[in-house]
């Protein structure tokens, strides 16, 4: 169902948030230090992630990722989860081209994602804000995703939803995220559609809200207001430069 109340006096920020602000942080940041190589850029994701995840550890952090951040040295994982594409509506903000932002959202995973699997779901997200974004039609980010990843974006959302199970695999969890975008009439429906079925919930609507962001442009006083207060400080002051640097609509 899509009716149920999306805030409670309980509803708190989760692993989605925290990474997201992390990888608005690493754009940032190079942006005030002036390009990068790839290799330190990749480098700079990974340690954002695991800086941000020792500042909030009990935000629901999955156990592969906690066991990444734990370990010594900068580690390659090797994960196909739906996690780099969780955290990517900042690169779909910042970079100017589609090829930007697929190179860029590419080395967002090259430590946690380094799967094909994984960084396509990463990509796809990213290239969808940007799409977005760039004005597109639904039509036109449902194309160029189907082209670039070949996903099936065609299956509504109530023939998906009865079989839908939680995983959080990229291939199965990305794309109906992605529909819930492209089904929907504003971010809050983009919202409400993607936990509508089940499974990784927050994840899917990190990802679909994120698109529909980019898309309309504005988000709506009830949703915006209340999960504003939710923030710590860090993390809406990071938030809030992000957006003032790269324009993101407010």
């Amino acid at each position: 169902s899509t009716d149920f109340p999306l805030f409670t006096q309980d509803s708190r920020f989760t692993d989605d948030t925290v990474l997201t602000v992390a990888t608005a942080d690493v754009l940032l940041y190079q942006d005030r230090e002036g390009a990068l190589s790839a290799g330190r850029r990749a480098k700079q994701y990974a340690a954002r992630y695991r800086e941000y995840y020792f500042r909030y550890p009990d935000a629901g952090f999955g156990a592969m990722f906690q066991e990444w951040c734990r370990s010594p040295g900068t580690p390659v994982q090797l994960s196909y989860g739906n996690g780099g594409a969780m955290r990517a509506s900042p690169i779909g903000f910042a970079l100017d081209t589609p090829e930007a932002v697929l190179r860029e959202a590419a080395l967002s995973c090259r430590y946690t994602h380094r799967n094909l699997e994984g960084v396509a779901g990463t990509q796809s997200a990213a290239l969808a804000v940007f799409l977005a974004r760039a004005g597109c039609s639904k039509e036109e980010i449902a194309g160029q995703i189907h082209r670039r990843f070949g996903y099936d974006l065609s299956l509504p959302l109530r023939q998906i939803r009865p079989g839908f199970v939680f995983d959080s695999r990229a291939g199965y969890s990305v794309p109906p995220a992605i529909r819930a975008f492209l089904e929907a009439d504003d971010v809050e429906s983009a919202i409400r559609l993607a936990v509508s079925l089940g499974g990784d919930s927050d994840t899917m609507a990190c990802i679909a809200g994120g698109i529909a962001y980019a898309y309309y442009r504005k988000i709506p006083e009830n949703l915006l207001r209340p999960g504003l207060t939710r923030l710590d400080g860090n993390l809406r002051a990071m938030a809030d430069a992000f957006c003032v640097r790269f324009s993101v609509p407010t």
